[in-house]
């Protein structure tokens, strides 16, 4: 028959629950990290509008500046190049000179065929077709550019950050497998923007 002392046995109790607490402390900083990065389901977020008569152009040029304050580069640039490819309904402010454009970004339009990541830091998508917005993010992935989509509400281009224009706020889709596969690394804080921007 086997015997366990009591001392023994308490011995057992304690090591059971420091394990216990360990496997908590290892899911809280998990989730906490925002260990979702394996979901494929895209997280929302938003913020309102102004009173433009385009109120989406500045709320996108302020958007896109806070999304790069969440994003670290390994090799990052000063100013970051910001290519906008296809017609853009909301991208104005981004690339006019005297606009609303994010401190530290540099934006230029190029055609779809001249994105690469040596010329482009970050990539907005304008109103192209689904196949050719997946062209794009799939020459990108795994490399250091950031993808934006303007004109993919179900976020079926694989761009990182698509975004939903709404009729009291901007919104966007963070894709949590694109920005796994990228060399890039995105702050799980970046889904509180819209709670940030109401308050």
């Amino acid at each position: 028959m086997f015997r366990i002392s009591v001392s023994t046995l308490l011995r057992m109790v304690r090591l059971a629950e420091c394990a216990v607490r360990a496997c908590a402390i290892i899911v809280l900083a998990w989730l906490a990290a925002g260990a979702s990065i394996a979901s494929a389901n895209p997280q929302p977020t938003s913020m309102p509008l102004g009173n433009e008569a385009n109120p989406y152009a500045p709320a996108v040029s302020k958007l896109i500046g806070a999304i790069v304050r969440y994003t670290r580069w390994p090799n990052p640039r000063d100013p970051l190049n910001l290519c906008v490819v296809g017609p853009a309904d909301h991208a104005g402010d981004l690339l006019a000179a005297r606009g609303r454009r994010p401190v530290g970004i540099a934006s230029v339009e190029i055609p779809a065929a001249a994105v690469t990541p040596e010329i482009c830091d970050l990539v907005y998508i304008g109103r192209l077709a689904l196949a050719d917005q997946r062209i794009i993010t799939g020459r990108l992935r795994d490399t250091e550019v950031l993808t934006i989509a303007e004109n993919d509400p179900a976020c079926q281009s694989r761009a990182m950050f698509c975004l939903l224009f709404e009729a009291e706020a901007l919104s966007f889709r963070l894709n949590i497998d694109a920005v796994a596969n990228s060399k890039l690394r995105v702050d799980p804080r970046v889904l509180h923007l819209g709670a940030r921007e109401r308050s």
